[in-house]
Parts: C-alpha cells; structure tokens; sequence
C-alpha cells in the first residue's frame, strides 16, 4: 500500500493553527487544491518546471500555517520535478488529496 493509499483511508489528520491564521486558512487550502488541478495538467505537458516552481511555494508555506506534511509535499514536488519523475508527481497529487479531503482544523488562541 503506497503512503497515499493509506493517508486515504486514515481518519481526520487533526492540525492545531494558530486562531490569529483563521481567515486565512480556508483560501490556504483551497488554493492547495487549485495546485492539484494545475500540478496535474503540467504533469501531462511535461512541464516539470511549473510542477517544481509550486512545489517549492509549498515547501515554504506548509510550515507557516501549520500544515508541515504540506511542506513534505511540496519538497517532493520540487525533487521529483527536478528530476522529471512523473510516477512519483502523480503519487504526490494523491498524497496531497488524501491530506486535504482529511486535514481537519482547530484553532488554539
């Protein structure tokens, strides 16, 4: 079982965000989905510079919100797109839907 396959049959992945993030973190999210969508149409281009360049916005944004397994994601992207592996970007996609279909927040003051 690939670690996506079983991210997606995990229960909640609960992430605890600071309460002053609260009206950032739903556009947060969503604009990670909207990553999904242009990840995967670059994949199939092979345009593994666009897949590296939002990779690495990840990698230096998971972090700062709070959600470090996007930061491990995004560093995947990056190095899988260095290297123009399209098997491990397409498990990356999976891997990030898994975690967001899955990601819940709470919020500590």
């Amino acid at each position: 079982m690939t670690d996506a396959e079983q991210e997606s049959r995990d229960e909640k992945i609960v992430v605890v965000v600071d309460e002053d993030l609260r009206e950032l973190i739903p556009g947060y999210l969503e604009n990670r989905r909207n990553d999904i969508v242009e990840i995967a149409a670059a994949v199939e281009r092979g345009d593994f510079e666009t897949i590296r360049s939002l990779g690495h916005k990840m990698k230096g944004s998971g972090g700062g919100y709070g959600f470090d397994r996007i930061t491990e994601i995004g560093e995947t992207f990056e190095d899988a797109a260095k290297r123009s592996q399209t098997q491990e970007i397409r498990d990356q996609i999976h891997r990030l839907q898994a975690y967001l279909d899955n990601v819940e927040v709470t919020f500590q003051p």
